[in-house]
């Protein structure tokens, strides 16, 4: 069990190439997205009650028995529902064509927020996540509350120095910035920035569009804000001073989906 408590590390991951989905629904989620795992580790019940589950499971996985207290031990869930799967990081979905539609996320931290925003970019259709060092997409607490996105969504993540993450993400934004995309940096309504910040509705979003969210707590680095072509905000009540990244980003990024449905 010490590998599947490895798996749940960063350099156990990077190591091994190998990534950990903690209990049914990952597992279900991967098999929806075509992605069989290579090893199964369950307790005599989860499998005598998952046959099913088990028979979606075209080629041969191993499968090791264990008990739940053994089970407990190795994951990081707090009540593991019986069952763990070992995946390969090399079956994981990639872009093989420019994109049209991109998020990129400056030094994001909170796993919850990296895992909703998955989900919402998967759901409003973006084509690839760019990060700029922030949480780590293939952490359980990531992958739990995208609900299986990060297993559907293509991603890159930029994993050096702060400074070489953020220039690595520069670099990708003015590339797109040259395919003709447009780069729409997320401010708070009170924010000074060199771009006149707009309301989110008041630009085109069936253009190509790189969708730019900022650190939790410093907002979108300088080096990024200068990429931008536009600066957005999500008007709201000034008694609050920001909204939570993950809740503000949903409007933007559902607005492109909504204004190519009416278009």
């Amino acid at each position: 069990m010490h590998r599947l408590q490895a798996l749940a590390s960063p350099k156990g991951r990077y190591q091994s190439s190998f990534l950990l989905l903690e209990g049914s629904h990952l597992l279900q989620e991967a098999l929806k997205a075509g992605l069989l795992p290579v090893e199964i580790v369950a307790t005599q019940k989860w499998i005598e009650g998952n046959a099913e589950l088990l028979g979606e499971i075209t080629f041969e996985a191993q499968i090791q028995v264990v008990t739940q207290s053994v089970l407990k031990a190795a994951l990081t869930t707090i009540n593991p529902d019986g069952v763990a799967s070992v995946l390969s990081v090399d079956v994981l979905p990639n872009l093989n064509y420019e994109p049209n539609f991109v998020l990129a996320l400056d030094r994001l931290q909170d796993p919850g927020n990296l895992g909703t925003l998955f989900r919402t970019a998967l759901a409003a259709e973006v084509e690839v996540v760019w990060l700029a060092l922030g949480a780590d997409p293939l952490g359980q607490k990531v992958l739990r509350s995208s609900a299986g996105a990060v297993l559907n969504l293509p991603f890159e993540r930029f994993t050096n120095t702060e400074e070489e993450a953020i220039n690595e993400l520069s670099e990708n934004l003015k590339l797109a910035k040259n395919r003709g995309l447009q780069i729409v940096g997320t401010y708070s309504p009170r924010s000074s920035v060199e771009n006149k910040v707009s309301p989110y509705w008041e630009i085109d979003w069936r253009e190509p569009t790189v969708l730019v969210l900022g650190n939790e707590g410093t907002g979108v680095h300088p080096k990024i804000q200068d990429c931008c072509t536009h600066s957005v905000t999500l008007p709201h009540n000034e008694i609050v001073e920001s909204l939570n990244v993950a809740s503000a980003a949903a409007p933007l990024l559902l607005e492109r989906l909504r204004a190519k449905m009416i278009s």
